[in-house]
């Protein structure tokens, strides 16, 4: 179990180092750029039998060679690891019997996943990483937690992010929470930089119906916000039904998600943002969107 107070300092130094040149990144071991895209038609069905020749990539308006491909159904797919933010403050009272019975019935439907991260938070953040025979004690940290305290999820977020970036394949979060923040060291544009530093798809169920009217907007843009920079979605459901869709969109979504990687022809190590384009060039294929981040963090070495 990992308390926050004694981790505090080491997500801090992270992000102090991060920083150094006024943007993070979370890439200083390898030179592959990675990306995870889903596509999908007109209609709203997914795209998946596209190629490699199928995909243009643009960084800062400059072409790039495509150097890795995977489908997410293939044999050859990336491991795929989960990570699951669940949240057990006080605010969360009216609906952690949903929230509890919501996860687990989605952990369940991802048997193929390689291990599960599970990073519970109130007013301080826990993380524990859980191998699929380790399940039925992943299944009873979630429903032993009972909802007291503040919430610190941008701090779990960004303890989740910063260790989820050791793993190597396709990492998804998904985020059950009522959307608040009240304890929080990192904001939320901290939040934001962090996700755009990492490479994991952030998909958000945002339980907020019974949270004041006054902050349930605010609530519901941040996290829509969170998972779209990610190249991820947000649901805010009302109902268990709802969130069973919801988990079917979301498990489409990761079968139906494409892992690509290239090597950027700007060798410059200066940390800065840069701006990636992916397009589909099928012939006769148009009205296509496609999910996936807006660009990354160069590496960085300083002078």
């Amino acid at each position: 179990m990992a308390r926050f107070s004694t981790l505090l300092a080491c997500l801090c130094t992270a992000l102090l180092v991060l920083t150094s040149a006024q943007q993070p990144t979370f890439r200083l071991e390898t030179e592959l750029v990675t990306f995870g895209v889903t596509v999908t038609g007109r209609d709203g069905a997914f795209i998946t039998d596209l190629d490699a020749d199928d995909f243009e990539i643009l960084e800062d308006g400059t072409p790039q060679t495509l150097k890795y491909f995977a489908r997410g159904e293939a044999e050859t797919a990336p491991e795929l690891h989960i990570g699951l933010l669940f949240d057990t403050s006080g605010s969360m009272g009216q609906d952690i019997g949903l929230a509890r019975t919501a996860a687990i019935r989605f952990l369940n439907t991802l048997t193929d996943a390689r291990d599960i991260t599970l990073v519970d938070f109130d007013t301080e953040v826990r993380l524990s990483k859980y191998g699929q025979d380790d399940f039925p004690r992943l299944v009873e940290r979630i429903r032993g937690r009972r909802p007291d305290g503040f919430t610190a999820m941008y701090d779990a977020l960004g303890l989740y992010l910063q260790t989820a970036d050791l793993d190597d394949g396709r990492k998804i979060l998904v985020l059950f929470t009522d959307g608040g923040d009240t304890r929080s060291t990192l904001s939320f544009t901290d939040a934001m930089t962090l996700i755009r530093a990492s490479d994991a798809t952030v998909y958000a169920i945002g339980l907020i119906e019974n949270q004041p009217s006054n902050v349930r907007n605010q609530q519901r843009l941040r996290l829509s916000q969170l998972a779209a920079e990610s190249g991820g979605e947000a649901f805010f459901p009302l109902s268990m039904t709802q969130i069973e869709d919801a988990y079917d969109t979301i498990v489409a979504q990761i079968r139906a998600q494409y892992s690509l990687g290239y090597l950027s022809t700007n060798e410059v190590r200066d940390g800065a943002w840069r701006k990636v384009e992916i397009k589909v060039l099928r012939p006769g294929v148009d009205d296509l969107r496609l999910q996936t981040r807006k660009g990354y963090f160069a590496p960085y070495e300083p002078r």
